[in-house]
């Protein structure tokens, strides 16, 4: 069968993170016999050429290469290509991992839009990745119609034949941003890029012994000569005008001003912090045109006047001043209405934890020179964030504690201008989310797990994220739970009191504990049971029935019912084989789930005479003497310090 994908992973020294990859792999759901993987081994001196081979050995898809030590990555993937027999080529570091549908989805959305380039939706743990880009899904992109350039990572599919048609291949050598000059070119010359946002194709990780090759310092010499390379490469293919000079505002802004602001620029050793201040200011000033600026953010643009204009030290300050503006969200309510959750929200900006305030009227000129002190750089700044606080916006995320998938949330919002002190005024957002569990992971149920929520703000030339809280609250639960969308969901307040939806995990905080006996209600073998739960309409269940003996239980089905704010939990139970027992109960709210949780509800039913008993189970003991075990350990080891003390 004809190979639809290679999968090229250039590997050096990944000791255990490349289990994580190798696993991912076998996991795909496009057959074997469709994919390949090629391990190309960059001289690795751990144990990872032998793991390689003994992989290449078990499995008849899986390919290892091994190679003299290049440097960097781009000979290994070039390496890769030139052994890869598929259609397409999809590059993956050996510290990452795909989605388990990635490459069938991938290659199926290359093949119905007959795209060059296939860019899936990454997830990044630890890593920064591309938001705004996988807001939706983009059949047809370029450069011009969608924030492309944002996502410059090799971690893509590419159809070989244009490939080799165009004659691209990695910069080799020990280098940095090969990948930018390959898929900047790649952008250029594809006659079309697919853009997969409904599904996270890639999880892009930071190792925790923060050994990932992007994230080790580098010579600001090298760094800046090899970025020249890509700027050389978008002025080969596009003409001078707004796209060169939106596509060059892309490597200003990330590669150059955000390294010069904020907490970012304070947190560089001085001496480090002057070269790279040296060789960002030659490559500003050689090679961006005013119009490259000018497409930037207000603080931005400050930022990159002063680099032009070389004050480092006036950089300095402004960072000082910049470094702890943050947003301030705070939750305004949370409460479901028909299966979807409602949450309230109230975001602005602070510093240092106090609402920032703005000048009561706003100016949107335009800065024509870099300001003469940073004082005036401040006031620049707040004068365009009340200018432009109509297009201020503010957007609720859904990212998964476990592995940073993230999905955005629809939000209604207002914005209001609220009086300050000193005749200034405050810029607030004000907005309600609806989260839908069936539908809110791009359409589709959120998985099992801790979702936090985040909020997103986009603010006076900001923008910035900050979880939902905290606040003050009694108790971890933030509302009943839910079922929807075949999915048990309990919004709750985490450790840091920060708002979070326990998906298809949690067990005794859903509350079924406050049922008492008496609430119970049975009448011949129909037994009714409120519980708090909120359900958009009828929803089925199963109850589980045990006994101490430890025979099969018996699992009858249920319904849940609206009742108020609350469900109504009715079954018919089989009363003729209940007999003679006490029988424990346990609920499943959601039995359809990929692993259905029965939680016991506080009574056992028990059959005499044809009718059934309500029983209440006795909550268990409290261990009263773990408490005073753990005390007398205490003092049991502070004494025996005390005795140490005095013998030496």
């Amino acid at each position: 069968m004809t190979v639809k994908v290679s999968v090229v992973i250039p590997v050096y020294n990944p000791g255990n993170y490349i289990e994580d990859c190798i696993a991912s792999l076998r996991r795909q759901s496009l057959p074997p016999d469709e994919f390949e993987a090629i391990f190309v081994d960059d001289g690795s001196t751990d144990d990872t050429p032998a793991r390689l081979d003994a992989l290449a050995a078990e499995v008849t898809n899986v390919t290892a290469i091994h190679q003299e030590a290049s440097g960097w990555s781009g000979k290994p993937r070039n390496v890769g290509i030139a052994a890869s027999q598929g259609e397409f080529v999809m590059f993956v570091d050996n510290d990452d991992y795909l989605g388990d549908e990635a490459l069938e989805r991938m290659y199926d959305y290359a093949f119905a839009n007959d795209a060059d380039v296939v860019v899936g939706k990454m997830a990044g743990k630890g890593r920064g990745v591309p938001v705004e880009l996988f807001r939706r899904n983009h059949l047809r992109a370029t450069v011009d119609s969608a924030p492309l350039i944002d996502s410059l990572t090799p971690h893509k599919m590419f159809r070989r034949a244009f490939l080799d048609q165009i004659g691209l291949r990695f910069p080799e050598g020990r280098r940095r941003l090969e990948d930018h000059v390959f898929v900047t070119e790649a952008y250029l010359r594809a006659d079309n890029v697919s853009v997969l946002s409904d599904y996270v194709c890639y999880y892009h990780l930071r190792r925790d012994d923060a050994s990932n090759a992007g994230f080790q310092r580098f010579d600001p010499v090298g760094y800046f000569q090899n970025l020249r390379e890509a700027l050389d490469v978008v002025e080969k293919y596009t003409d001078p005008g707004p796209t060169r000079d939106r596509l060059f505002r892309r490597w200003l802004r990330n590669e150059m001003v955000e390294r010069m602001r904020g907490k970012r620029l304070l947190s560089l050793p001085e001496d480090y912090r002057k070269e790279l201040f040296t060789e960002i200011r030659g490559v500003v000033v050689e090679r961006f045109g005013p119009g490259v600026a000018a497409g930037l953010q207000p603080t931005q643009q400050v930022v990159a006047a002063l680099i032009a204009d070389g004050r480092l030290d006036d950089l300095v300050a402004f960072a000082e001043w910049e470094a702890p503006v943050a947003p301030k969200a705070e939750p305004d309510g949370v409460e479901w209405e028909k299966g979807v959750l409602r949450v309230g929200l109230t975001a602005e900006l602070a510093s240092r934890g106090t609402p920032m305030t703005f000048p009561a009227e706003g100016s949107a000129d335009p800065l024509t020179k870099p300001p003469a002190f940073v004082e005036e750089a401040v006031d620049w700044v707040g004068a365009h964030a009340v200018a432009s606080f109509e297009r201020a916006t503010v957007d609720l995320l859904l990212r998964k504690r476990a592995s940073s998938a993230q999905y955005f949330q629809p939000v209604e919002f207002t914005r209001e201008t609220v009086p300050g002190e000193d005749g200034r005024v405050r810029l607030v957002l004000r907005g309600t989310a609806a989260l839908d569990p069936a539908t809110a992971a791009d359409g589709g149920p959120l998985d099992a797990g801790l979702w936090d929520v985040f909020v997103r703000v986009k603010l006076g030339g900001w923008t910035k994220e900050s979880r939902l809280g905290p606040v003050s609250v009694k108790g971890r639960s933030a509302a009943d739970a839910g079922v929807s969308g075949g999915r048990v969901v309990l919004p709750c307040w985490t450790a840091k009191n920060t708002l979070a939806l326990d998906v298809d995990t949690v067990g005794e905080r859903l509350g079924l504990g406050r049922v008492t006996p008496g609430k119970v209600t049975v009448t011949g073998d129909r037994v009714e049971v409120p519980v708090p739960f909120h359900v958009p309409g009828d929803t089925p269940v199963l109850l589980r029935l045990t006994r101490d003996s430890g025979a099969a239980p018996t699992k009858v089905p249920g319904t849940l019912r609206p009742l108020g704010s609350a469900a109504l939990l009715e079954a018919v139970l089989p009363v003729g084989d209940l007999a003679g027992a006490a029988w424990h109960v346990a609920l499943s709210p959601a039995p359809d789930a990929e692993k259905p949780r029965f939680h016991p509800l506080p009574f056992t039913l028990r059959v005499k005479g044809g009718s059934v008993q309500v029983v209440a189970v006795r909550p268990p003991r409290p261990a009263v003497g773990r408490p005073l075990v753990r005390r007398a350990r205490r003092l049991a080891g502070r004494l025996l310090a005390r005795f140490r003390a005095r013998g030496k």
